[in-house]
């Protein structure tokens, strides 16, 4: 009589999946962004520019008495603080100005071709029959003036209406006469001598001259 088979074996089931344990991870750094770096301190300026220019290019520029270039000029790392600043040009009177400069750039514009006029000298008027009166005799681009207390001889007249205007040095008198009127005749009233009236009457003529020229007038 035949044996019975034996039973099969059962084929091992693969294991599930779900039932793996998960392997374990390393700890990992944390991800960190950089620290970024501080901002750099903002450079403080300490020193001065200059940027000079004038109306005649080419002029000679100097500041406290030492030549440093000709314009138009741009010197930088300047002290700050006050300089004397001069300009000569071929040609022209030299021009002089005091400027302050200060921290960062400072704009200067100086000019040959202007002209101003603003006198004033203390004079004594002597009458021509003797005595006379004290005042002041001021010069400005539109003319002479002569401020006294006396009314009679006070004045105002432009270079138009002046037919003499001359100074004589021996004499120590400076003497104005209106056309068709009146003459005066001034003394210094500080000095017994004509200097300052001598002065006077260059810079006038000095300035009617350039005014005709076609120098700008600054009033």
């Amino acid at each position: 009589m035949a044996r019975p088979a034996a039973p099969k074996a059962k084929a091992a089931e693969p294991a599930r999946e779900a039932e793996r344990p998960a392997p374990r991870r390393r700890n990992a750094p944390e991800d960190t962004e950089p620290t970024p770096a501080a901002p750099a301190a903002p450079t403080v300026a300490t020193t001065a520019t200059l940027l000079l220019e004038s109306d005649v290019p080419g002029a000679s520029v100097f500041i406290n008495r030492e030549y440093v270039g000709t314009t138009p000029l741009r010197l930088a790392d300047l002290e700050p603080g006050s300089k004397q600043l001069k300009l000569t040009a071929e040609g022209y009177e030299g021009i002089e100005r005091a400027v302050d400069l200060t921290v960062g750039t400072n704009d200067v514009s100086m000019r040959f071709k202007e002209v101003r006029l603003n006198k004033r000298q203390a004079v004594a008027h002597r009458h021509g029959m003797g005595g006379g009166c004290d005042g002041t005799l001021i010069a400005t681009l539109d003319g002479l003036t002569y401020e006294t207390t006396n009314k009679s001889d006070a004045f105002t007249l432009t270079y138009d209406q002046i037919e003499t205007f001359t100074v004589d040095y021996l004499e120590k008198n400076l003497r104005v006469k209106q056309k068709g009127g009146k003459t005066w005749n001034f003394t210094d009233r500080n000095s017994a001598n004509a200097d300052a009236l001598f002065v006077l009457h260059r810079d006038v003529e000095a300035a009617r001259k350039k005014l005709a020229q076609g120098y700008t007038p600054v009033r």
